[in-house]
C-alpha cells in the first residue's frame, strides 16, 4: 500500500460530479477519484477547517466509531473494477482490526476529519495513477517516439480539463499550523 495525500478536491469539467485528487505522499504520481458533490463538499469543508453547529455525515461517523470504542487506523483503496474504485475503513477496536466496505469518497471524507492515512494499493496505481512529464535534455542522439496510449491520454486529456476549471478560491489550501 502507498501513502496517499490530498492534492486537491474540485469540479470535474466532463460532468457535474467533483473529483479528488490524490497525490503519491513522496512521489509525483497522482489519481483522480471522481466523486459526488456532497462528498466534496465534505471533504473540502474538513481541510478548510469550517464548523458548523450540528455534525455533518462524516463527523457524525467520526463521532460514532469514537464512542463504540474504534479508532481510525486508516483508508485503503484498495481495488478498481468496472472503472469503480473499492475501499476500506481499517478500524482498531480493542486490539482487533476490523475492515468495513467503503466508497472511497466517504473513507476520505472519514480519513481528513480523524488524520488517519490514505493508502492506495499498487496495484491500483498501476491502471489508474499517472506522472506529470518531465523534462529532458536531450543527449543528441535520436529519441524513439512511442505512439501514444489512448486510455491514457483520454485520463491525461480529463485531467488537463480539471486543472484547467479549477477556482483559485476553490482550491485555497488551510494554512498548516
Amino acid at each position: 500500500m502507498i501513502e496517499m495525500v490530498i492534492e486537491s478536491v474540485g469540479r470535474n469539467p466532463a460532468n457535474p460530479n467533483r473529483m479528488v485528487v490524490l497525490r503519491e505522499k513522496d512521489q509525483e504520481r497522482y489519481l483522480v477519484i471522481v466523486i459526488g458533490i456532497a462528498e466534496a463538499d465534505s471533504i473540502a469543508i474538513k481541510l478548510h477547517k469550517h464548523t458548523f453547529s450540528r455534525p455533518l455525515t462524516h463527523d457524525l461517523l467520526s463521532t460514532v466509531i469514537e464512542t463504540l470504542g474504534a479508532t481510525v487506523v486508516s483508508i485503503l483503496i484498495n481495488d478498481l473494477a468496472d472503472r469503480t474504485y473499492y475501499a476500506r475503513i481499517v478500524l482498531d477496536h480493542n486490539g482487533r482490526h476490523v475492515e468495513i466496505d467503503a466508497r472511497p469518497s466517504d473513507a476520505i471524507a472519514l480519513a481528513v476529519r480523524v488524520d488517519a492515512p490514505i493508502l492506495v494499493a499498487e496495484s491500483v496505481l498501476e491502471v489508474a495513477s499517472f506522472t506529470p512529464a518531465k523534462e529532458e535534455e536531450s543527449d543528441g542522439e535520436s529519441d524513439q517516439i512511442s505512439e501514444p496510449d489512448p486510455e491514457l491520454e483520454e485520463r491525461l486529456g480529463l485531467f488537463r480539463e480539471f486543472i484547467n476549471s479549477l477556482d483559485a478560491d476553490d482550491m485555497e489550501k488551510p494554512k498548516q499550523e
